[in-house]
């Protein structure tokens, strides 16, 4: 007798251009084949949803089951999605490690884009929210709260694949002696950016200066060598971060798996893209973000540390310096508390894909 091959149809964002999507469903993916020994995947586009394709929706209905994200597809900018298109897959779907994104200044959802997301989620046998933040916008429009469980981020189980020791000599990563500090701006299409455009520049270049100039260790009182990185996440970025100005920066620009070994062996990560954030905590380094969307500090409150985010507003009064001074102080508690957060995480999200295989029974 054939061995049944379980067939998924994985409905995410894969824009290759962006680190962080491309993580989340390499990620997401891993924790599948890990769980469904054989398993086939499918890869369909979030733009399936919104509009009717009745050669993807018979694909879709070929596979067994669906799963749908992780990342932000609660957004304003993949949405309306389509009911008719939703009523029309027959197989049970599943929405696995999902945000809803709210930028600093957005307004709330309008009814249609609401309507076709509700849709979605009254579709799902089970959903898997990434954050507090998600499940809190899911309670306030009526999705029952023991459907929801809080997962996580996937990204922060992506595996790490070690670099090269060519590409490891060429970035000083194996340099024990020197105090590696990364760094990461929001420059992929925020809007906002050019708003707070001067007040960014200058505290990043205040945190360089500081670590560069200035910084001693804290046992010896003697200077120490430091690398400032550039944590590139996507194309848009190469416009901005030369505006740093930063003596000897050196960029880091790999594949996802390799970007996360890369974030583990920093001291220290200075961040605006959330998978900045999640990619740093996933490698156990402590990671302060620069808040521009709710997310950021909806991960931050995910993982008990809230102080790791400080306000646009805040930048000119110096805050992202001094937090940085404290958290640099702290960082081996904050390695523990990302280390016992992050195995809670995993948890979690087997527990959920254990969920699946129970109310997907033909898997027995």
């Amino acid at each position: 007798m054939l061995k049944m091959i379980l067939k998924i149809a994985h409905i995410h964002v894969w824009d290759k251009k962006n680190k962080g999507d491309v993580a989340i469903v390499l990620a997401v993916q891993e924790l599948l084949k890990a769980k469904f020994a054989g398993v086939k995947i499918f890869n369909f586009p979030v733009e399936v949803l919104k509009n009717y394709d009745s050669a993807q929706i018979k694909k879709i209905n070929n596979c067994d089951l669906v799963i749908f994200g992780g990342g932000g597809l609660f957004y304003h900018y993949f949405l309306p999605y389509n009911s008719d298109i939703i009523k029309a897959i027959k197989i049970p779907l599943f929405i696995f490690g999902v945000g809803y994104i709210k930028e600093l200044g957005a307004p709330d959802l309008n009814k249609e884009k609401l309507i076709g997301l509700l849709a979605l989620v009254n579709k799902a046998s089970l959903v898997g929210a990434r954050d507090f933040y998600t499940r809190d916008f899911l309670l306030k429009n009526k999705i029952a709260a023991k459907k929801i469980k809080v997962i996580g981020d996937p990204a922060v189980l992506l595996k790490e694949k070690k670099v090269s020791l060519k590409v490891e000599r060429n970035l000083g990563l194996a340099a024990e002696e020197t105090i590696k500090i990364g760094l990461n701006l929001n420059y992929s299409g925020w809007l906002g950016f050019g708003q707070w455009r001067a007040d960014i520049l200058s505290a990043y270049q205040s945190v360089a200066n500081y670590f560069q100039n200035d910084f001693t260790l804290e046992k010896s009182g003697k200077k120490s060598k430091v690398q400032i990185y550039y944590l590139k996440h996507h194309p848009g970025e190469n416009n901005i971060y030369k505006e740093l100005k930063i003596p000897g920066l050196k960029v880091i620009d790999l594949k996802p798996a390799e970007q996360k070994y890369v974030y583990g062996q920093l001291d220290l990560v200075v961040g605006m893209m959330l998978h900045a954030g999640v990619l740093a905590f996933g490698a156990l380094t402590p990671e302060i973000n620069v808040a521009y969307d709710l997310r950021n500090y909806s991960f931050a409150k995910f993982i008990a540390c809230p102080e790791l985010v400080v306000n646009l507003e805040d930048l000119k009064k110096g805050e992202l310096l001094k937090r940085v001074k404290s958290v640099f102080k702290k960082r081996g508690v904050y390695i523990r508390r990302f280390d016992k957060k992050r195995r809670e995480i995993r948890k979690q999200q087997a527990d959920f894909l254990q969920q699946i295989k129970i109310i997907y029974k033909p898997l027995d």
